[in-house]
């Protein structure tokens, strides 16, 4: 039996979060992508910094809410959570470039109503454009809708994780609790999504799941320049190591990583990537490391 086919006596209420800076027709799409759903999230809500990010003639309703304040993507995302308080059973983040199945908001709320050992989710991604040049809207609606097609969203957990991927999580409001996002990873933050559930963890299980689905497309309008990327590679996993929600072994593996990636393509960069920035951002930040400056927030001064 798949999620599809089961629909529980009593459905969790979805709130569904959008952080977004800078990117207006992203906003639109989301709207749209939301009024397609078979089951509505109870609250859709933007947080955005002011209204230059917002699309014109959006309106706010009881199911349609927008906040503003400072940029940043754990402090926009914070915002929302202050709102939202336990108004709602599930919590979902979305990142703006996300395009989820229809059927998403329905099999998440069958996901979590069957599984209450578990705290967060991550969702199956069917295509992933961040370490390419992105997916157009258009080819990530066809790898929607034919997976759609195929009606595979088997409502069962698939692996147990130790963090959940960002860009489309859920979570159980209960186990959050007081949780946060961690403001000192300012502007893109970089591995916010690993913290964060590392904290919520204590509370339940992590996990992966392919009952709800989606493209994220990777849109490079509005990413963090490589300089400031380059820093957070180096610095954010050495906090987060400190801090005690990141394995020392992960951490390791992501810089190495990212420190050989950004120098072995630094001679024929992609054109989406701007590798000779990360590399400068990577070394200022080891430099930082040697002498001890564990300090993300540098990002917003480079």
């Amino acid at each position: 039996m798949t999620a599809y086919d089961q629909i529980p006596a009593l459905q969790p209420s979805v709130a569904v979060v959008v952080a977004s800076l800078g990117r207006p027709d992203l906003i639109r799409q989301f709207q749209i992508l939301m009024e397609r759903q078979t089951s509505s999230p109870d609250i859709l809500m933007f947080s955005v910094v002011s209204a230059a990010d917002l699309p014109p003639g959006l309106e706010e309703s009881t199911r349609l809410r927008v906040i503003r304040g400072s940029k940043g993507l754990c402090a926009q995302r914070n915002r929302a959570l202050d709102w939202l308080k336990a108004r709602f059973d599930i919590i979902v983040f979305y990142d703006d470039d996300f395009v989820p199945s229809k059927f998403s908001i329905q099999n998440i709320r069958a996901f979590f109503a069957e599984h209450p050992q578990v705290a967060g989710a991550t969702g199956k991604v069917l295509a992933d454009g961040i370490n390419g040049a992105g997916i157009s809207f258009g080819e990530a609606m066809q790898i929607v809708r034919e997976h759609e097609k195929r009606r595979f969203a088997p409502n069962c957990i698939v692996r147990g994780l130790r963090g959940l991927y960002g860009c489309n999580m859920a979570y159980r409001t209960a186990a959050i609790g007081e949780h946060r996002f961690d403001e000192r990873l300012r502007l893109y933050a970089w591995q916010e999504d690993i913290d964060f559930a590392a904290s919520v963890g204590t509370n339940g299980r992590l996990v992966q799941t392919f009952a709800f689905s989606g493209v994220h497309r990777g849109v490079k309008l509005g990413r963090t320049p490589g300089l400031k990327l380059g820093y957070s590679q180096i610095i954010n996993p050495s906090y987060l190591v400190r801090k005690g929600t990141m394995s020392r072994r992960f951490a390791a593996r992501l810089m190495l990583r990212n420190l050989a990636a950004n120098h072995l393509k630094a001679l024929r960069p992609e054109p989406w990537v701007d590798r000779a920035g990360r590399m400068k951002g990577n070394w200022i930040g080891l430099f930082d490391l040697i002498r001890g400056n564990l300090t993300p927030e540098r990002i917003e001064t480079l």
